[in-house]
């Protein structure tokens, strides 16, 4: 054979073959219409850059609730976390330092400044990729949650103003509308946070191997082994070890890759209250 004829041969012969099978593309997620489906969000480091307390903490200095030594303490703790990541024992200097702070003040009084810190300190301090995942999950018309140690009322006002359906968190005590300096239960931290999912999933008919977690801490590993869809996001070093090892996705904004920024809703205010009030009730049925 020619060798003009053997490559017409060839030729022939590879058309006529079936092209290599393309791998198989992922699953849509989230599934839109799927209403057994939520996501549940840490808040410090994974919504939010930092502690969402210290920003509080510094709104409060600016308004004279404490002296410049609490701020230096505030300022500390809030460096310690972003270098070393969450453990109880700074969780628990930050949490006694918040009540010490607001003993004695109304929660009217507090929720109504923390709607002003949050426009001072917090919304930009939002990761626009983490903010793009939520959306995500709203627009195939699942309800998306913070769940976080930080104080549920703190909480509440960063779901709200994000768009969110509502928001789980630490409760502190408070008697005829004033703090006590005290808490109602165990901060939600680590298994505590997996304790009030599930007890959020089963009032609200979910199925927890539809729904998504998201978190930068392996403190939340119970939480994130809850659910189908884990994601690990600015994760930790322990954090990451252990996604690589079950294979779940990891998401790190901290790269300085770029991403989409989105719009946020404006009127989302019911639907964070009554999602708060649903957890709230979740909760306590629970622990009963």
């Amino acid at each position: 054979m020619l060798a003009g004829e053997a490559a017409a041969e060839a030729a022939r012969k590879s058309s006529q073959e079936a092209p290599p099978a393309e791998a198989p593309a992922e699953p849509e997620f989230p599934v839109a219409g799927d209403t057994s489906a939520a996501a549940f969000f840490d808040l410090d480091n994974t919504v939010m850059q930092g502690a969402a307390l210290f920003h509080f903490g510094r709104g409060l200095y600016k308004r004279h609730f404490f002296h410049k030594r609490d701020l230096a303490r505030f300022a500390w703790q809030q460096i310690y976390f972003r270098l070393a990541g969450e453990n109880s024992e700074h969780m628990a200097d930050v949490r006694n330092s918040a009540l010490s702070i607001v003993q004695g003040h109304r929660v009217a009084e507090l929720m109504s400044i923390g709607e002003e810190i949050y426009d001072e300190y917090m919304a930009e301090r939002v990761w626009p990729g983490t903010r793009a995942l939520a959306q995500a999950h709203l627009d195939a018309g699942q309800k998306v949650w913070l769940v976080t140690a930080a104080p549920v009322e703190t909480a509440t006002i960063i779901a709200r103003r994000l768009g969110l359906t509502g928001a789980l968190g630490t409760v502190a005590e408070s008697v005829g509308g004033v703090y006590t300096g005290k808490l109602v239960g165990e901060p939600l931290h680590g298994p505590a946070k997996a304790e009030a999912v599930r007890a959020l999933a089963a009032a609200e008919h979910l199925d927890l191997s539809h729904c998504a977690a998201y978190s930068d801490s392996a403190n939340d590993i119970p939480m994130l082994s809850l659910v189908g869809h884990p994601y690990a996001i600015n994760p930790d070093t322990r954090l990451r070890k252990h996604a690589r090892e079950h294979n779940w996705r990891v998401r790190d904004y901290r790269t300085g890759r770029k991403a989409v920024r989105i719009g946020i809703p404006a009127a989302a205010a019911v639907g964070a209250l009554a999602g708060g009030a649903a957890a709230a009730a979740a909760l306590q049925r629970r622990r009963r």
